[in-house]
């Protein structure tokens, strides 16, 4: 049985803010894709969202918390019973090892415990079986997944989500709908797929692009790449020297990634490489 005092019972380990406001709830729904694809919730706490959910879909929920399972097992042993409701005790990102949440395509929706919101949004995004990503998160993460070029919020989350699709702040969600209440404002982020996109090499470079994001980008790259080849892939693409990571359209990042991958290889080489030597040095010490 749930603890009465939902803000004693909420467990910090786990980042439990419970929503309970029944008209932010409805405008998720609303705000949901218009299909019968099925629902793939993480962290439905109490189940708020998911009494609705089950109403117009067939939903399989992945909950952490072990009080949690038995709570939401009892509570929805009807929509269980006729395969509306799947429960799945455990580690998502466990599941997610596999490369995919479920195995046919479907919608994530879900309140997401801000410690790992942007994690599980980046596997969604990497995820060719997930079509859109309809998630409560900080307001900060939703602007800058959803952030235009141009924007002081556009980074390298904006562009990973620019380059699969479509994503919008639907609306923002005041602390007190939640309990216990957050120490920030809330907001619902939709990021619509158009196809998916898994390369780790191109995570690589962004990082080094926003690294300091109020640095000029061309700074930032020659930090990691040769001044030379930095300079002839801005020549390439017409882009002013002084351009900042925020000013820089999502598609000359992929035109600048290209002229510099192969480089981003020969770096990520060079470390191990001179481990190496160092290694093959300190043998021939010790054997004289």
């Amino acid at each position: 049985m749930i603890h009465e005092d939902l803000a004693s019972f909420a467990d910090k380990k786990f980042g439990q803010n419970f929503l309970k406001n029944n008209t932010y709830i409805h405008k998720i729904i609303q705000s949901m894709p218009h299909d019968d694809l099925k629902v793939a919730e993480i962290g439905p706490g109490l189940g708020d969202l998911t009494k609705e959910l089950v109403k117009v879909r067939n939903v399989t929920a992945f909950e952490v918390d072990k009080r949690l399972c038995e709570h939401l097992s009892n509570e929805f042993k009807e929509a269980t019973h006729d395969s509306h409701f799947e429960l799945r005790c455990g580690d998502v990102l466990e599941r997610w090892e596999s490369g995919k949440l479920l195995d046919e395509p479907y919608h994530l929706v879900a309140n997401l415990p801000y410690y790992i919101a942007t994690n599980i949004i980046l596997k969604a995004l990497k995820d060719e079986h997930c079509r859109s990503i309809l998630v409560m998160v900080q307001k900060e993460v939703a602007d800058k997944f959803a952030a235009n070029a141009g924007e002081k919020a556009f980074s390298a989350l904006s562009v990973l989500a620019d380059s699969v699709g479509k994503a919008s702040v639907c609306f923002e969600v005041e602390p007190e709908a939640f309990i216990p209440p957050p120490k920030v404002t809330s907001a619902v982020l939709l990021i619509e797929k158009n196809e998916t996109m898994n390369d780790e090499k191109f995570e690589s470079f962004l990082r080094v692009a926003f690294a300091q994001p109020r640095k000029k980008l061309s700074k930032n790259l020659m930090a990691r790449f040769p001044k030379a080849l930095v300079a002839e892939a801005f020549s390439q693409q017409e882009l002013d020297s002084n351009l900042r990571p925020h000013e820089v359209e999502t598609s000359i990042y992929h035109h600048l990634y290209n002229a510099m991958k192969d480089n981003l290889d020969e770096r990520e080489r060079e470390p191990k490489q001179r481990r190496s030597k160092a290694r093959s040095a300190n043998t021939e010490k010790q054997k004289t």
